[in-house]
């Protein structure tokens, strides 16, 4: 089974690098002012500039406006606009026909009746994400990229009608695990490969995509 991995909230060249050279397949860029991993548009077009054509680059975007969303076009070439706030399908469709870009979806689990909210996305998204959702007592959460890790069991017997990707906690140690339950066929982290909230670990990515590639020859 081939396994794709998603290096997202990369906010310095170090970072970048360790991703493309490692055979990440995507590469994320954070456009939410509240998250550490935020970055400009400017700063984004100078680190997707070092992308081969090869990884697809993916804008993380919370309840966006119109015109958030093209002044990060404007400045950086991304393939997916990744939605992780409340739109609505019927928002998701329109970014979608707007700006022309594929769109992802994130879809918020922490109990199998989460994945209902699934199946109004799978007609107007291309690809749907699934991460933890963040408990109401915890301070400072944010839409995603908090650390937090769902009941992968939940996911079986799941019929899903288009692409999806694992998001929710992963790091080098459970990514095997992560993807033996769920049966994901695309991995996404963020706070697993930090020393902290915004500050990637370059050794931590290494390590994380060398477990996937060895998820690959099971």
């Amino acid at each position: 089974m081939t396994v794709r991995a998603k290096i997202c909230g990369l906010n310095d060249a170090a970072a970048v690098a360790a991703a493309v050279d490692n055979g990440a397949s995507f590469v994320g860029f954070v456009f939410y002012p509240a998250s550490p991993r935020n970055v400009s548009p400017e700063e984004a077009a100078r680190l997707a500039a070092a992308v081969p054509a090869n990884v697809e680059k993916v804008g993380l975007f919370v309840d966006p406006d119109d015109a958030l969303i093209r002044s990060v076009l404007d400045a950086v070439s991304l393939d997916w606009i990744q939605l992780h706030g409340s739109e609505t399908p019927e928002r998701v469709a329109a970014i979608k026909q707007k700006f022309g870009r594929k769109v992802m979806k994130a879809i918020p689990i922490a109990e199998k009746a989460d994945f209902n909210a699934m199946k109004a996305y799978e007609t107007v998204a291309d690809m749907l994400l699934f991460d933890a959702k963040a408990p109401k007592t915890m301070a400072d959460a944010l839409p995603g990229g908090n650390g937090l890790v769902f009941d992968w069991r939940m996911m079986r017997g799941l019929e899903i009608s288009i692409p999806w990707m694992l998001a929710g906690g992963l790091t080098a140690e459970n990514v095997t695990e992560a993807v033996t339950i769920s049966g994901a066929k695309i991995v996404d982290t963020s706070s697993g490969v930090e020393f902290e909230p915004g500050r990637k670990n370059p050794a931590a990515i290494l390590a994380f995509l060398a477990a996937v590639k060895a998820v690959e020859t099971n």
